[in-house]
């Protein structure tokens, strides 16, 4: 039950909770605090002492706002609400003395700097410090270090905030930074030289306030106010990461995160923000079609009358890959299943129930894992599948909450109690997960666990498990278009078994698996990858960022994708592609807009109108067959590599192989 309180702040009385900190009851009121090392997601380290006040009846010193709470402060004589000052002579005189100490050593470089225009000291410095120096001696300088190809370091300009060292250590959960030294010689650096070692290190570069952390591969590339901002989604994973896409020109600059406390808080994933280089290689710019073995660019007529001639009087399967937006999904069904023909989303040979939304997406929504105290994992390793979902998990181990793996035994940077690794275990230490769940439990099973022949059985066992215990279910899903798509039901009865038998495969950018000799295969997608390599005709599709889409992430929450800037060359959206297709072959699809096919599919499905919202899902246990003795396998081997435009990009290959190069083992010197 919360502590309310009156606190008088700037002669304006509000009501706040006791355990608020200053600076949150100033934010409450309306009232900004500067501040350089507090992180409203980090732990409190209270060392820049910018975010100094005045509290009237306290010590005859300004009060660091961020570590003081308000039911620590005293009444008023008679029992008045305490009274906090912000603006007042000293508070001023306290904030331009400790500007003036942080600028001591800092170089004044901002010209050059990378963080100029979007730097917290920049503008603290204009709005609370001084116009002058007082300063003449020579500034101290320290050596940069070398974190690895992400994150660039410039440690003269570092203030010590240490948000870097509390993010790696208390989110990211690696212990590879610190702080060493006293006084002057006191500064941030890597055990031993370390490189970062995790898939969120990026994150640092947004939480430094100055500019000595920077993204690498952005560096020197472009001002802020050069850049055109686009709200986006991310498609690199499930979980439907809120980014904001920034673009000069044609180009894709650089992807930052978005806040959106109930999918991905304030942080995304190495791969998501660092994949745009993916975006400019091995794109598809024209149409090609197989001439002698060979491709050769057509136009867009050309290609499109090979497209419905090869499609006519023939059996016709789609495939839909891992990074298609809904309203492209759903045409290609319309269209495919218009003609006899059967379309498919699970590509690799997943076994979920398409019409029992809470097998195939479950009960509980991401929110929930913060205030869960049993947490039991099956055949999922997060940290690699969707490492923002891991952090979240990891946020609620160090809260209190227990977890339980079955399944591969892997690093997940917070402990676990490992119950075996396959389908067997999950039945042994069935009533010991039930006991433990039953207090707050979550489960969540991961593709591991389902891509697999009993794959079924696992999900009837998982949800038994979950149903007994009265506790959330959630299935992890690893590719972006998944829910989306069993949402619009694109799925048949026989699988990818019923699309092997097909004539001709109409392949919607799906590149994660190999389609035998055989079938006559039409690809549409936007980078030259696997699909693309056994396409007969290639139709170019737009990227994620290149085009309105809606994509349901894990959870079953819509989100809507907007368009940052447009495909290269002659390639086309993805759901006009195929109205133009469906027009050819002489059976045109009711719209001629966005628009027109989104309220289509709205109408047919009522919740993927509702953005940002889950619909509400009961729990419904389904029957599974015999389960396996084979031990579960992880999803994914490479997270860096996987997809089209991951693969396309030359820092996710060079990733790769720094994270293939970190897992042998060191050989010892004799």
């Amino acid at each position: 039950m919360s502590d309310l309180r009156k606190v008088i702040i700037d002669d304006q009385e509000v009501e706040v909770d006791g355990a608020m900190t200053l600076i949150q009851a100033c934010e409450e009121a309306g009232i900004e605090i500067p501040r350089f090392c507090y992180h409203e997601r980090l732990t409190i380290a209270g060392n820049c002492r910018m975010c100094l006040v005045e509290v009237v009846g306290g010590p005859p010193k300004p009060a660091a706002s961020c570590a003081m709470q308000v039911k620590d402060l005293r009444p008023g004589p008679e029992g008045q609400p305490p009274v906090v000052k912000t603006n007042s002579p000293m508070v001023k005189k306290a904030r331009e003395g400790v500007m003036e100490f942080l600028l001591i050593n800092h170089p004044l470089d901002c010209p050059i700097c990378d963080q100029g225009g979007e730097c917290d000291l920049q503008d603290q410095a204009m709005a609370y410090g001084v116009d002058f120096s007082r300063y003449r001696e020579p500034k101290r300088a320290t050596e940069d270090l070398d974190l690895g190809p992400l994150v660039e370091t410039h440690m003269t300009r570092c203030i010590s905030c240490t948000r870097c060292v509390r993010f790696t250590t208390e989110v990211a959960g690696i212990h590879q930074m610190g702080q060493t030294g006293r006084g002057e010689d006191a500064e941030i650096t890597s055990y031993l030289g370390q490189t970062l070692d995790s898939n969120l290190q990026g994150n640092i570069i947004d939480l430094c306030p100055v500019g000595a952390l920077v993204s690498k591969p952005y560096a020197f590339t472009a001002r802020p106010w050069e850049l055109t901002k686009t709200e986006s989604i991310d498609v690199m994973d499930a979980l439907g990461s809120n980014i904001r896409v920034d673009t000069k020109g044609r180009e894709v600059m650089r992807f930052l995160p978005r806040n959106h406390d109930g999918v991905n808080e304030e942080w995304i994933s190495d791969k998501t923000r660092f994949v745009w280089d993916g975006l400019r290689r091995q794109r598809l710019d024209k149409p090609y079609i197989r001439e002698n073995g060979k491709l050769r660019a057509a136009t867009w007529p050309e290609a499109l009358s090979a497209a419905a001639q090869a499609m006519a009087g023939k059996s016709v399967a789609g495939v839909i890959g891992d990074l298609a937006p809904v309203e492209a999904i759903y045409a290609l069904k319309q269209m495919v299943e218009g003609r006899g023909g059967v379309v498919e989303c699970r590509t690799a040979g997943t076994q979920l129930p398409d019409t029992n939304r809470s097998a195939y997406m479950g009960t509980a929504v991401i929110e929930d894992i913060d205030t869960a105290r049993n947490i039991l994992l099956i055949g999922s390793n997060p940290a690699v599948e969707a490492p923002v979902l891991n952090a979240r998990i990891r946020k609620a181990w160090t809260q209190g909450a227990d977890i339980a793996l079955v399944g591969e035994e892997v690093d997940l940077t917070y402990e676990y109690a490992h119950f075996g690794g396959g389908p067997a275990d999950l039945t042994k230490y069935r009533d010991c997960a039930v006991e433990n769940l039953s207090d707050n439990g979550l489960v969540i099973v991961g593709q591991g666990a389902l891509r697999r022949p009993d794959g079924l059985a696992v999900l009837a066992e998982a949800m038994a498990i979950a149903e007994a215990a009265g506790a959330g279910f959630m299935v992890l899903h690893t590719a972006a278009s998944r829910v989306g798509a069993l949402d619009v039901g694109a799925t048949n009865p026989g699988g990818m078994e019923a699309v092997a038998q097909a004539e001709v495969i109409y392949n919607l950018g799906a590149d994660e698996f190999d389609i035998d000799a055989g079938p006559f295969v039409i690809y549409q997608g936007s980078h030259g990858d696997r699909g693309a390599h056994r396409a007969d005709i290639i139709l170019p599709g737009a990227a994620y960022t290149e085009e309105p889409g809606l994509f349901v992430n894990t959870e079953g929450r819509p989100q809507l994708a907007l368009r940052a800037g447009f495909a290269p060359g002659d390639a086309k959206e993805n759901w006009a592609i195929l109205r133009a297709l469906s027009a050819e072959m002489g059976a045109q699809l009711p719209y001629d807009s966005i628009g027109q096919l989104r309220k289509m599919l709205v109408d047919e499905i009522s919740h993927l109108g509702k953005i940002d919202e889950i619909a509400e899902t009961t729990l419904r246990p389904i029957e599974g067959g015999t389960l396996s003795n084979a031990p579960f396998k992880q999803a994914i081997t490479d997270f860096y590599l996987t997809n089209p435009i991951a693969r396309a990009s030359e820092l996710m290959a060079e990733l790769s192989a720094n994270a293939k190069a970190r897992r042998q083992e060191a050989i010892a010197a004799e």
